[in-house]
């Protein structure tokens, strides 16, 4: 929801009625839960909105020992989805929805979302490729020989999902790939948030 419909909105630490009907129809919360929530975003978001610099210090405290940056800048892109700079309420609160439900395939759509940065439907090499580096900065890894290096990775990862071999990875291909293998799944599905 964020803004994309271009009329701002005034005030964006007021939770409008509007807003609480879109994440009731669009997330696992009830009404008390949307309005707890909103409650704890405004303690660490007095503005109503959370930047990539805080989004970035609240991912660099999650992974400590890893360069989190490359990771989260991406992960902040695909929750900022009016392009604002910023992550509102509703961007928030529909994110984390999706990424702590049960349901994988929603989950693995938005890892889909994530490695997909120039957002034209197909994950390519070299994208996947920026990411599985992304991956293990985040986590610390530094053995990237053999098949832990990103383009050994990156094919190995292709010659098995990519089943009409363009070359590229559709939504469908990625989320098939992934419940059929679950070591790629863990490995291509990490924690967003």
């Amino acid at each position: 929801m964020g803004n994309k419909g271009g009329k701002k909105k005034a005030d964006k630490t007021v939770l409008t009625e509007e807003e609480i009907q879109f994440l009731l129809k669009n997330t696992n919360y009830n009404r008390d839960q949307i309005k707890k929530w909103h409650s704890g975003f405004l303690l660490d978001c007095p503005k109503g909105e959370l930047d990539k610099k805080k989004f970035l210090q609240v991912y660099k405290e999650f992974f400590p020992t890893g360069k989190a940056e490359t990771f989260a800048t991406e992960v902040f892109k695909m929750f900022d989805t009016d392009g604002s700079g910023k992550i509102d309420f509703v961007e928030f609160l529909v994110a984390i929805s999706t990424s702590s439900s049960g349901d994988i395939r929603k989950k693995l759509s938005m890892a889909f979302n994530l490695y997909d940065t120039s957002d034209n439907g197909r994950i390519e090499k070299k994208e996947m490729i920026k990411l599985l580096n992304a991956i293990y900065d985040l986590y610390g890894e530094k053995n990237r020989k053999g098949d832990n290096d990103p383009k050994e990775r990156t094919e190995a990862i292709f010659r098995k999902m990519d089943t009409n071999y363009s070359n590229t990875l559709d939504e469908k291909e990625f989320v098939e790939g992934c419940l059929s293998d679950p070591v790629l799944m863990k490995f291509l599905n990490p924690t967003l948030i």
